[in-house]
């Protein structure tokens, strides 16, 4: 398994754990943004959304967005 698709593995595992959140999209991006380092919020923010849920894809834009000042 490579990085990108370790990082796509994590997102999705977040997005089922959070997924009975009032506000599972917020909770994942909040995760992803407390919990990753940089490098890894590069390396999805640069992936983009294939292969990610629903949720985890709606958090890596929400997250991309606010990075690119969106």
């Amino acid at each position: 398994m490579t990085s990108e698709e370790r990082l796509i593995h994590m997102a999705n595992q977040i997005a089922t754990n959070l997924a009975t959140d009032a506000a599972p999209v917020a909770a994942v991006a909040d995760h992803i943004q407390t919990f990753w380092d940089p490098r890894m919020k590069r390396m999805i923010f640069a992936h983009g959304t294939d292969g990610l849920s629903p949720v985890a894809a709606a958090a890596i834009r929400l997250l991309a967005d606010a990075q690119n000042g969106g």
